[in-house]
């Protein structure tokens, strides 16, 4: 039986049980600054989401990130930072507000380059119509930014 099991594990080759499909051969990843393409935003937007994705490949993967020439790269620009108001009522008035950010993302894998992509990444989170953004924004930034930094890393490194 333990003969059977591990001849299973083998021959998935890049299954691991992180849940990732990188290559074994990829021991590197670096995450270039994400720059601000937007207008609004706070200050430190681009540093809070660069650290969050660094944080998630080293929580997540064996990979260690390195400041340059990684065996995977991740770079991009956040554009966009859009307040919307959604859901109108009776009044006229929007019933709800959403706060939607937008990264555009591009990937390369120096050990396979098929893998390479750009792509938009977006998330929002909706607040009632009698608050402000500022009540909101340091309460709702940081859960958008954390579902992005999930979907880029399932793409990059769960492959889906």
């Amino acid at each position: 039986m333990v003969l059977s099991s591990s001849l299973i594990v083998q021959s998935c080759g890049i299954y691991s049980f992180t849940g990732t499909t990188l290559s074994p051969d990829i021991k590197t990843v670096t995450v270039n600054n994400f720059v601000l393409a937007t207008a609004g935003g706070p200050a430190n937007l681009p540093l809070t989401f660069n650290e969050k994705l660094k944080e998630y490949y080293q929580r997540y993967t064996n990979l260690k990130v390195v400041p340059a020439n990684g065996d995977i790269l991740l770079e991009g620009n956040i554009t966009g930072y859009e307040l919307q108001a959604v859901a109108p009522t009776a009044q006229d008035q929007a019933g709800v507000n959403r706060l939607q950010i937008t990264v555009l993302a591009r990937f390369y894998n120096n050990k396979d380059e098929t893998k390479n992509f750009e792509q938009s990444f977006s998330f929002y989170q909706d607040f009632p119509q009698g608050q402000t953004l500022s009540q909101n924004e340091s309460r709702l930034v940081p859960k958008i930014l954390d579902q992005i930094v999930l979907d880029i890393f399932n793409k990059t490194a769960a492959d889906w």
